[in-house]
């Protein structure tokens, strides 16, 4: 079950892998602590993600090893995969820190170019810290990624954001935007069409309520919108990861 990415000429599978529990477990909002994998554990639930048909794989710097982790694990299968990065948060020493400058930016995306061990990122989002509207009018990254996208090293550009005007405000630029949507929470559920409208992908992040909902429910919720073009799912349990890809192409059928 795979759905296009908004206007950049790639697809993705329905049920996306959100890369952030193998590379950190520190300051992460689920219901439950878990021990970071080794880096053969790591390698075996990414090779794993593959195999079992996701294509797409979302990182950040903010996620600890996880770019790094991606880089040693899959270079060599790079063509399998839609791969997504952001800019704008790092998480050092314990704390989260913000900057959205376009030298900050710039960085960002050469640095994660070099630990994903790729010559292009497939998409990379803006990882707000909460403030959309000000990041978006008030800072430099909406340019800067219009830019690297121009340039090339960048094929797509969104916002990973955290409130309805961001997120609406987004679609006059981007390719993508990354919001919150489950049977809890449906918010967004307005500006996903919009954006389905004018061509721009649909992302959703906590389709699962980060681990507090049921998944088969929750995933069959997510995935009846005809709106949504992936759902980022997280875990180091590949057998669950199996079962979301299956529930996701008992829904396509």
């Amino acid at each position: 079950m795979h759905r296009p990415l908004g206007r950049t000429g790639l697809t993705v599978s329905a049920i996306g892998y959100g890369a952030v529990k193998i590379g950190r477990n520190q300051a992460v909002k689920y219901p439950r602590p878990f021990d970071l994998p080794d880096e053969a554990e790591a390698a075996r639930v990414l090779n794993a993600v593959l195999d079992c048909g996701i294509t797409h794989i979302d990182t950040a710097p903010a996620y600890g090893l996880s770019e790094e982790r991606i880089g040693r694990a899959l270079a060599h299968r790079r063509p399998e995969f839609v791969l997504s990065t952001k800019v704008g948060e790092e998480f050092v020493e314990g704390v989260s820190r913000f900057d959205f400058s376009a030298a900050s930016i710039r960085r960002s995306v050469h640095r994660s170019l070099a630990r994903l061990r790729t010559d292009v990122l497939d998409l990379v989002l803006i990882h707000s810290h909460g403030d959309d509207r000000a990041i978006l009018e008030e800072t430099d990254a909406v340019a800067t990624l219009l830019d690297l996208r121009w340039r090339g090293l960048v094929r797509g550009i969104g916002l990973s954001g955290k409130t309805l005007a961001g997120a609406e405000r987004a679609l006059d630029w981007a390719d993508a935007i990354m919001v919150e949507y489950s049977l809890d929470d449906r918010t967004h559920a307005a500006v996903m069409e919009e954006a389905h409208r004018r061509g721009v992908a649909v992302l959703v992040k906590k389709g699962l309520g980060s681990g507090r909902l049921p998944a088969e429910a929750a995933l069959e919720f997510v995935l009846a919108n005809s709106h949504v073009t992936s759902v980022v799912v997280g875990g180091l349990n590949v057998e669950h990861l199996r079962s979301n890809v299956a529930t996701a192409e008992r829904i396509a059928a």
